[in-house]
C-alpha cells in the first residue's frame, strides 16, 4: 500500500492552504485526508481482507466528516468552494 508522498503532500498543501508551511488550515487538512481515503480505497479494493486498513479508512473518514462540519460553521462560502474543487458532495 502506497501512501501520500511527500512531495504530492506539499503541493497539496500548497493548493489548499495557500502556501507549503500553511499544513494547518483546515483546507488543507481536509485535502489531505481526501487524497489519504482514495489511495486506501484503492488499496481496500484489490484487498478485500485488510481489515485494519478499514479501521483506518474510517477513522480518517470520521476525521474529514468533523473538520467539513467545522468549516461549514464558520466559513460557509470556503465550505462550498472546497467542496466543489474536491469534487465531494456530488
Amino acid at each position: 500500500m502506497s501512501s501520500v508522498t511527500k512531495e504530492k503532500k506539499s503541493s497539496i498543501v500548497a493548493e489548499f492552504g495557500g502556501n507549503t508551511k500553511n499544513t494547518g488550515s483546515i483546507e488543507a487538512q481536509i485535502a489531505l485526508l481526501t487524497e489519504e481515503i482514495t489511495e486506501i480505497s484503492k488499496h481496500l479494493q484489490s484487498n478485500k481482507k485488510d481489515f485494519s486498513s478499514n479501521r483506518g479508512l474510517m477513522r480518517k473518514v470520521g476525521q474529514r466528516k468533523r473538520l467539513l462540519t467545522y468549516l461549514s460553521k464558520h466559513n460557509l462560502q470556503g465550505y462550498r468552494a472546497l467542496l466543489e474543487k474536491l469534487g465531494l458532495r456530488k
